[in-house]
């Protein structure tokens, strides 16, 4: 076991501040990892993906990557008590433009998650009445295809195959005839669908058709970022204790969805959808794909919010069974609301007559169009709705406090005496920068910009992000000597200690680098609504993906231009660890002789 030093704080470090409490951390990193995504997409992902079968890739995979990942970022940020930007340059100098790629992924996150978040503030508002907008046509925004259930006239030819609607055949009369029957070839939809793009977002046909700003959302939108300013003004402080709410409460309104959702009637059906095991959706490479950055996305590893939450850390933390803890609640969270949301779809599918999987969905359309319908049918369906709704901004708003955290440390970690003394006026910038710059997803033309940004800022850019930032880790700083900084912070030697060192150094890099390269051979251009994007719009989207990947070889570059000595003096110190507050980083010898020649530091900080 190793012997703890007895490491001082230094005055930097007490400035910078610490977490009040050991379950601040904890909490504002669950709140981090379990997100909206753990509920709105996990469970369709896994139904579509081989239903309980799934769950063995997801699992490998969050040996395989998720766990190591998480666990490496935790430690880094705690051992140098750093954010995104100056961790690099202690523990990689020349990959610093891993942090910078980090924010920018963070910012534009940021930008188009609180979108989302101002969404569920429309809706819970709306919710509010006497009856659900959505859940009868006859409103002004209605066409004449709406219907709230449907019967379909019998095809005159057998062979005929019937349109897919968004409705689906529903009961007889009660004296066994048909009422007024639909078409076969006739395209109805429901009141939620038309609700949504016909009221709520007035869509347009296209992203090429911007139209109008839709002011009721420019309003809900101004709200989300004030809560998240009041939220965060006071950084850790402030962010810490809302958790105790915000990070909790999602749990409890899961539990009491399932407890409404098992006595509904066709829970079961949905529920037997979600776990069918389909054994032989195993030998299909799109599954562990699937898996892997199911994963990884949930984990939230990559966008720099881990390591500025572990940066607040004390030294002698534990951050390993941290890791495990959390890696493991938020893995848990999404298989329990699977459970919460297929025992709904079951409900909604059995009292419109349809299959499960004609009713299940993911994203944008489970959480605005499929729920709220199900919602619409239950008894008290305004207070079901409200919580509903309460609940996905309570998910959204703990994941939007780290990526604001993570931008404005990086900021204040650069240039401490200037902008930590103004930490609030720095929030309060950043909120009212991303507010503005998210006016373009609030247009007709929003809900288009918003899935091309889902799909570019946070997708490919991003795996090849953490591929650059585990070779630093695990090659650059090296897998062993970061193990080793471990064992000073948490006082023995992990358990399963190679396995540790070998996802590091090679299994975690290696699947990396197998999902990435699968991503960009299958790549297919974003679409929205099953109908691909103009050509225009994906090359818009690659622009915002390589807006952060610039930045890995520019710095890079930039570093080697203007640090002192030859070619290989410069690349030498450039991959040197540098000096940290506990003396444990060794600085180069090619360094340390630099330094006496020109009697001044080797290079401005980037």
């Amino acid at each position: 076991m190793s012997e703890k030093k007895n490491y001082e704080s230094s005055d930097e470090e007490l400035e910078r501040g610490h977490w009040g409490h050991k379950m601040d951390f904890l909490l504002s990193c669950i709140g981090y990892a379990v997100g909206l995504g753990n509920v709105w997409r996990f469970p369709y992902l896994c139904a579509a993906s081989g239903g309980g079968a799934f769950l063995i890739p997801y699992g490998i995979m969050l040996i395989l990557v998720g766990i190591p990942i998480f666990f490496m970022e935790l430690s880094i940020g705690q051992y140098t008590q750093e954010g995104p930007l100056k961790v690099w340059e202690n523990i990689f100098p020349l990959l610093k433009g891993v942090g910078y790629a980090m924010l920018v992924c963070s910012f534009g996150v940021g930008i188009y998650y609180n979108i989302i978040i101002a969404w569920c503030y429309y809706f819970m508002f709306a919710s509010m009445q006497s009856q659900l907008p959505w859940a009868q046509c006859g409103h002004s925004w209605n066409s004449n295809s709406c219907r709230v259930s449907v019967v379909r006239c019998p095809a005159v030819n057998p062979n005929m195959t019937a349109v897919p609607t968004t409705m689906a055949p529903t009961t007889m009369m009660s004296n066994g005839t048909n009422s007024s029957c639909i078409p076969v070839g006739m395209i109805v939809t429901s009141p939620s669908e038309e609700y949504w793009n016909k009221e709520v977002l007035k869509i347009s046909r296209g992203i090429g058709e911007v139209g109008e700003i839709r002011w009721h959302l420019a309003l809900c939108l101004l709200l989300a970022w004030i809560v998240i300013y009041f939220c965060i003004f006071k950084g850790i402080k402030s962010s810490g204790k809302v958790v105790y709410f915000s990070a909790t409460f999602p749990y409890v309104v899961l539990i009491i969805l399932l407890i409404r959702g098992v006595t509904l009637d066709g829970h079961l059906e949905g529920i037997n959808f979600y776990l069918r095991a389909r054994w032989e959706r195993l030998s299909d490479a799109n599954v562990w794909a699937s898996a892997t950055t199911q994963i990884f996305f949930s984990l939230s590893v990559g966008f720099g919010g881990l390591i500025t939450m572990a940066s607040y850390n004390k030294f002698y933390n534990n951050c390993f069974r941290d890791s495990l803890t959390v890696s493991l609640i938020n893995c848990g969270t999404s298989f329990f609301a699977g459970f919460v949301i297929f025992s709904v779809v079951g409900f909604m599918a059995k009292s419109s007559g349809r299959k499960v999987e004609e009713v299940a969905d993911q994203g944008v359309s489970l959480a605005f169009i499929v729920y709220p319908a199900a919602v619409a049918q239950m008894p008290v369906s305004q207070l079901w709705s409200i919580v509903f709704f309460f609940m996905l901004i309570t998910l959204g708003m703990d994941s939007q406090f780290a990526f604001m955290e993570t931008i404005i440390t990086a900021a204040v970690d650069e240039y401490p005496q200037v902008l930590r003394a103004k930490k609030w006026l720095i929030s309060l910038i950043g909120c009212c920068v991303l507010y503005f710059l998210g006016m373009p997803c609030i247009t007709q033309a929003g809900a288009y910009v918003l899935q091309l940004m889902d799909d570019h800022v946070g997708g490919i850019s991003l795996l090849i992000l953490c591929i650059f930032e585990v070779i630093a880790c695990g090659w650059g700083y090296g897998a062993f000597r970061l193990m080793k900084d471990v064992e000073k912070m948490i006082g023995y030697r992990p358990f399963l200690y190679y396995w540790w060192i070998a996802c590091w150094k090679v299994l975690s890099l290696a699947t990396l680098l197998f999902v990435t390269i699968f991503k960009i051979v299958g790549y297919k251009p974003s679409s929205f609504g099953g109908k691909p994007m103009p050509a225009w719009a994906d090359g818009v989207g690659w622009f915002m993906a390589c807006c952060s990947m610039v930045f890995i070889p520019g710095i890079a570059i930039f570093k080697m231009f203007t640090a002192d000595g030859s070619w290989s003096e410069r690349f030498k110190t450039l991959t040197t660890p540098r000096d940290d507050k506990f003396g444990d980083l060794q600085v180069s010898f090619i360094e340390n002789e630099l330094r006496k020649d020109n009697g001044r530091p080797m290079e401005q900080t980037v």
